[in-house]
């Protein structure tokens, strides 16, 4: 049996008893048929490097208090996750060996709804399907924003990870308002206006006054947030959602720029996806069918299959929403543009996630070479052509060294461009795990040289993607983490964080 790093087997026996007196004997998963299933990643290292030595699932805020304190009395180190989907970054695998899972999927309440803001309170355990279901069974009217694996995951685990999606509230962040917060010393507190007595704008309004808090507790290792307040989308009367294709691989910096401009001037809404030919092959088929040859595939291949079918060597889908005239209005703006630029536009296509619809259609990419290996590279661009370019080719001259297939699915911000960007291979392959890995610790490397972030990274590889801010930036989370979380029990290593 695995234990936590310098935890006695006395002290984790111990741990293991409180938890289950908190919890129930069914909720502690010590076995290796229950404990291997959270340690099992599609990230480029075995399963081992980051297998759990048990799980902890608790149903409510008193259970989780309970095993924070059997934690901290014991000084074991609890790794939390909502529901674990955090597929390709880490699913619910620890950054240390050992680490307990605090399981909270079982925290699944909605504990308020606003109709008349449009404001939800969910627990940890709370999915997308769940939420969606929710409202629709209260025939209310809203949308809500859901990423690639929509139906499976979390509304929180993603928000705290910073993820996008595809609506005008696609910056989940962005669109969260209010948590509640568990520390390591069981001090329970809450973000924003949600400490006032009968508190009535704790979803209505982030910040209150004083430092605003709610992002530290994002993407780190602080608390343990236990409720989280979101803001729902009012459905639109109209929506049109649209795909623009450019037929060269050179249409990257210009089709870039005219993007940049209609997102900053708020012609298009949404971030919108743009994927590269092989990324929409991949959606489609599998690769033994289009190539049989070794090495990387030839863009070129990508992109006649990709004319086949009418599309191009870049393609956009985006969607416009609002009063039928505003989306009228918007379209004859768009269009004039995007066909200035070169652009073939094929409007009124379906794209479900760009419409409250919850899909499962993202996990297509898992039959392109089958093996279930993927890793995603999340760096960030300004929205610049001649920089969005420059990661391009930066990312694809790498990748074609160990044979590696050069595809994105980039999203666009205002300003910035995340360029989401999947390592795609077959963990069965001997060796196979090795070489991604030494490619994505490459390409790390080369996008910091080059003076780019990222904004999202997996088990593995924060530590080196957190170097990259600098030692003032780490020296200040590390004084965060001693001053909120002196044992250093909540998930360490989380995001570079000790």
């Amino acid at each position: 049996m695995i234990r936590p790093p310098n935890v006695t087997a006395p002290a984790f026996d111990a741990f293991l008893a409180e938890s289950a007196a908190a919890v129930g004997a069914a909720w502690v998963k010590i076995h290796d048929e229950d404990v291997h299933p959270y340690g099992r990643v599609m990230v480029p290292f075995e399963d081992d490097v980051h297998m759990p030595s048990a799980a902890v699932c608790p149903q409510s805020l008193d259970e989780v208090r309970a095993v924070v304190a059997a934690a901290q009395a014991h000084s074991v180190p609890l790794w939390p996750t909502s529901t674990g989907r955090n597929m390709g970054y880490g699913s619910s695998a620890v950054a240390v060996r050992g680490t307990v899972v605090l399981d909270m999927r079982r925290m699944n309440r909605i504990t308020d709804f606003d109709p008349e803001l449009g404001t939800v309170v969910v627990e940890p355990g709370v999915t997308y399907q769940a939420l969606h279901d929710f409202l629709e069974a209260g025939g209310h009217d809203f949308w809500i924003d859901f990423p690639g694996p929509g139906p499976l995951v979390s509304p929180m685990g993603n928000t705290l990870e910073r993820g996008h999606g595809m609506t005008p509230y696609g910056d989940h962040f962005a669109n969260s308002c209010g948590y509640e917060i568990l520390l390591a010393d069981g001090t329970l507190f809450r973000t924003g206006l949600g400490g006032i007595s009968n508190t009535t704008s704790w979803q209505a309004n982030r910040h209150g006054i004083g430092p605003s808090l709610d992002g530290i507790f994002t993407q780190s290792n602080f608390g343990i947030v236990t409720k989280m307040g979101l803001w729902l989308m009012p459905a639109p009367p109209a929506h049109k959602t649209v795909l623009a294709h450019w037929p060269n691989r050179d249409d990257i910096v210009k089709l870039v720029d005219v993007i940049r401009s209609l997102r900053v001037d708020g012609t298009i809404a949404n971030e919108g996806v743009l994927g590269n030919a092989t990324i929409f092959l991949a959606a489609a088929k599998r690769r033994s069918a289009v190539f049989a040859g070794s090495g990387a595939l030839p863009p070129d291949l990508a992109l006649t299959e990709m004319r086949a079918v009418g599309l191009g060597a870049w393609n956009y889908v985006f969607s416009l929403y609002g009063r039928p005239d505003r989306v009228e209005s918007d379209w004859l703006a768009a269009q004039r543009r995007l066909e200035d630029s070169g652009a073939t536009l094929i409007p009124d296509v379906r794209d479900g996630t760009q419409i409250n619809e919850l899909t499962l259609k993202s996990f297509a990419l898992f039959n392109w070479v089958g093996g279930n290996g993927l890793a995603w590279f999340a760096p960030v661009a300004p929205a610049r052509g001649r920089d969005v370019k420059r990661q391009f080719d930066l990312a694809e001259s790498i990748l074609s060294k160990y044979d590696l297939d050069f595809m994105t699915g980039s999203q666009f911000g205002t300003r910035e461009v995340l360029n989401v960007i999947p390592l795609i291979y077959d963990r069965r392959t001997p060796g196979r795990i090795d070489q991604v890995r030494v490619c994505f610790n490459e390409l790390i490397d080369a996008f910091g040289r080059a003076g780019y972030g990222f904004y999202r990274t997996g088990i593995g590889f924060m530590d080196r993607v957190a170097a990259l801010q600098g030692t003032a930036r780490e020296d200040v989370n590390h004084r965060l983490k001693r001053a909120l979380d002196p044992k250093g029990i909540l998930a360490p290593g989380k995001s570079g964080i000790w």
